[in-house]
C-alpha cells in the first residue's frame, strides 16, 4: 500500500465513512482494485503520479470501462486530492456513496 494508499485507508476502514464497509486491494476481476464498497458498488482509486503517464491513461480508461460494465462506479483521486485536502477528498467520496 502507498503513503497515499494508507491515508485514505485510515478514513475508510472500520466503516469509517458513512457506515459504508470497504475492503482494500480486493480483485475484481482481471485488476486489483484499491478500495471497494460492494455495498454501494463503488470502487475508489488513488492515484498517484504514475496514473498520469499516456499508457497507463489508456489503461485506467479500459479498467474503468470494464468495471463500470459490472455495475461498479469508479471514483479517482488523485494524488494532490490526497495529500493537499483528505477532507474534501472524503466528501467525494461520500458524495459517490449518497448517490447509491
Amino acid at each position: 500500500m502507498t503513503a497515499l494508499e494508507a491515508r485514505l485507508w485510515k478514513a475508510l476502514r472500520s466503516r469509517g465513512l458513512l457506515d459504508h464497509k470497504f475492503r482494500r486491494q480486493v480483485v475484481v476481476g482481471a485488476y486489483v482494485v484499491d478500495f471497494v464498497c460492494f455495498e454501494a458498488r463503488l470502487v475508489v482509486e488513488a492515484d498517484g503520479p504514475h496514473h498520469r503517464r499516456e499508457n497507463q491513461i489508456g489503461h485506467d480508461t479500459v479498467r474503468d470501462a470494464w468495471l463500470q460494465g459490472q455495475g461498479f462506479r469508479v471514483l479517482r483521486l488523485t494524488g494532490d486530492e490526497l495529500v493537499g485536502d483528505l477532507g474534501m477528498a472524503l466528501q467525494k467520496v461520500e458524495a459517490a456513496l449518497k448517490k447509491n
